[in-house]
């Protein structure tokens, strides 16, 4: 990691350092044979760190011979350069001294996670100005950030989802407890609009409650509370829109707690496996639990889906994550590989898909 972010610093450090902003520089007739392609990253989240680490394995994996990226840097504070919505431009504007200067874009990949990037809003300001996405598309995108209506469409697909219950600022304690105790201890608080596990809490007993509702909702307006599944948790990477290609199915494997953000990004006590410990027919019935969730939330390009799988067998639905980790490290690549998909030809894949 520490490797890896020298480098985006490095890479990037030629440019403005509150905003990240970059259009290449190059004669138009030298683009006449390549797409211009817009590859946004950073953003107004607080997955911002691991939003760079992403961009920079896609940026360094785009195939120059046919692409050339248009790198579109937002900042922490969410000053970035203007993505024009008209369709008969279908251009940045990169705002300088000398004036306004348009740059045309083919496609943009957003590589962004959490609020304001992986929630449908940047999705729609694309698909707003008439430019080939990569990746899930304005209602998926927004549906797979909500977990609690997620789950309710994934229930409706028949695959099962935790009980849980949704609450607001407004909600009393007395009603919050008197739900919990329902579920049963333990449980989870989690932001309902939220990533990288930021703002979610295992809670034990009632005397943690008040604290895990109330930093949940530092991270969103809306909490859910959700039982606690046995077992463990397996993802799996699809790909692809009409036609689908499933990686293999990774485990996450647990020594304590639970799969918050430190766990993900450092894997301190915890290990991936992959391909996930479990028999080849279960592997099998886990895709297809996977491939159901993806077309139940209109998912297209590529996104990870993740399961819990319980002692007896049961794969029970978590969440879809729209944009998965990208680096040449992540679970999404990792599972890709497993099934003869490099990171490279990943990256052409989703180009492609997006170009069709």
């Amino acid at each position: 990691m520490k490797k890896n972010s020298a480098s985006v610093s490095g890479m990037l450090k030629t440019y403005r350092a509150d905003a990240l902003f970059a259009c290449s520089a190059i004669h138009k007739e030298e683009l006449s044979m390549k797409k211009n392609l817009a590859v946004i990253f950073g953003g107004c989240s607080p997955e911002y760190p691991v939003s760079l680490q992403s961009a920079f394995s896609v940026i360094e994996h785009i195939d120059r011979e046919r692409y050339e990226p248009i790198l579109l840097g937002i900042t922490r504070q969410g000053a970035w350069y203007f993505l024009g919505p008209d369709r008969t431009r279908q251009c940045v504007l990169e705002l300088g001294i000398d004036g306004v200067r348009e740059t045309h874009i083919d496609l943009a990949f957003p590589v962004l996670h959490g609020k304001n990037g992986e929630d449908g809003t940047i999705q729609g300001l694309i698909e707003l100005a008439g430019i080939p996405l990569v990746g899930c598309g304005t209602l998926s995108s927004a549906l797979c950030m909500d977990k609690d209506r997620a789950h309710r469409l994934v229930e409706l697909a028949g695959i099962r989802a935790p009980k849980s219950f949704t609450i607001t600022a407004d909600t009393t304690m007395e009603t919050i407890r008197s739900g919990a105790e329902k579920l049963g201890y333990p449980l989870f608080v989690k932001p309902v609009r939220a990533g990288s596990s930021f703002g979610i809490t295992k809670v034990a007993a009632e005397g943690e409650l008040d604290a895990a509702v109330t930093e949940a909702l530092e991270y969103d307006d809306t909490v859910i509370l959700e039982e606690t599944i046995p077992g463990f948790e397996v993802g799996c990477a699809v790909l692809g829109g009409k036609e689908l290609t499933i990686g293999e199915v990774d485990e996450i494997e647990l020594s304590q707690g639970f799969f918050d953000y430190t766990e993900k990004y450092t894997l301190k006590t915890s290990k991936i496996h992959t391909p996930a410990r479990i028999d080849e027919e279960t592997a099998r019935r886990v895709k297809a639990a996977a491939a159901t969730v993806y077309r139940a939330l209109d998912c297209r390009g590529f996104a990870r889906v993740d399961l819990f799988l319980t002692p007896a067998g049961e794969i029970v639905f978590n969440e879809v994550n729209t944009i998965p980790g990208c680096t040449i490290h992540s679970r999404y690549p990792g599972m890709m590989k497993a099934v003869g998909i490099d990171f490279s030809t990943l990256i052409d894949r989703l180009l492609e898909e997006a170009l069709a």
